[in-house]
């Protein structure tokens, strides 16, 4: 057990301090130093993993707003035609009506798809973590068994 043992490409994890002990008393398991070691791991890969999630997230959000302004400026423009032709005729409104539709349709069928991803996304993060940290459980129980059933002398 003194070969480095590797647990990510991230890093290595040395056998000294996953199976401590000694040649008398036979390998101990430092749970405290595995649990810390594959907690950094897998916070290093979560935060890999979500380092786009914030780009999808600030453009399902801001998009929509985008969208109203575009409304909100084809609305003013519709009623400054109207200002100007001093009647309210479907020839003076209907081009900052459009643009104002133009605008809004724009923004959902941005943030429609940002957000149905995002979601998408973050629910396969998460899954993935999931696993990641059963996987983990279950891989420290196994080593912590080996270890236990190694006899005194042998590492």
């Amino acid at each position: 057990m003194d070969r480095v043992l590797t647990v990510s490409g991230d890093g290595a994890v040395s056998a000294s301090h996953v199976a401590g002990g000694s040649k008398e008393t036979g390998p101990a398991f430092d749970h405290q130093y595995m649990d810390k070691t594959v907690s950094y791991l897998v916070q290093n890969q979560v935060s890999h993993l979500e380092s786009y999630l914030p780009v999808l997230a600030t453009t399902g959000n801001i998009t929509p707003f985008i969208g109203l302004l575009g409304t909100v400026l084809g609305i003013i423009d519709s009623f400054r035609e109207i200002g100007m032709q001093g009647t309210a005729s479907i020839a003076a409104v209907a081009p900052g009506v459009s643009e104002a539709l133009v605008a809004t349709a724009a923004g959902l069928f941005t943030a429609i798809p940002a957000v149905i991803f995002y979601n998408y996304f973050l629910t396969r993060i998460r899954k993935t973590v999931f696993r990641i940290e059963s996987f983990t459980v279950e891989a420290m129980r196994s080593l912590q068994t080996r270890l236990k059933q190694t006899p005194a002398g042998v590492q």
